[in-house]
């Protein structure tokens, strides 16, 4: 059974910075694209980043390129994002996924992932 665990999020000024973490579990960890999701209230769940099994090539929506980077350590079965530059539409709880085996890349769209953790909330004042 594979677990997911996002930490790190918390209430950040305007300009502010926050790492999110994500542990994961199983042994396959490094064979799985790993994506950052977030969903605002009253919106949508939106794609955020995405890291492939290596880590050797990233892909983020318009909206956070330049402020957030997407990372993992797979000896510790950890991914993280870096958010730079915050804003409140940053605000969001964010979701940590596990890309779906054989999906394409890059994935954006959640049908890509299979599984998920619980969320850790992002808010950002102004």
């Amino acid at each position: 059974q594979v677990q997911l665990v996002e930490s790190g999020g918390g209430l950040v000024q305007a300009g502010g910075s926050l790492r999110l973490s994500c542990a994961a579990s199983g042994r396959t960890f490094t064979s799985y694209a790993m994506g950052w999701f977030r969903q605002a209230p009253g919106k949508e769940r939106e794609f955020v980043a995405a890291i492939y099994w290596s880590g050797g090539a990233t892909y983020y929506v318009d909206s956070v390129k330049g402020r957030f980077t997407i990372s993992r350590d797979n000896a510790k079965n950890m991914v993280y994002l870096q958010m730079n530059s915050l804003t409140p539409e940053d605000t969001a709880v964010y979701y940590c996924a596990r890309g779906r085996y054989g999906s394409s890349w890059p994935q954006a769209n959640d049908y890509g992932y299979d599984y998920w953790g619980q969320g850790t909330q992002v808010t950002v004042s102004s």
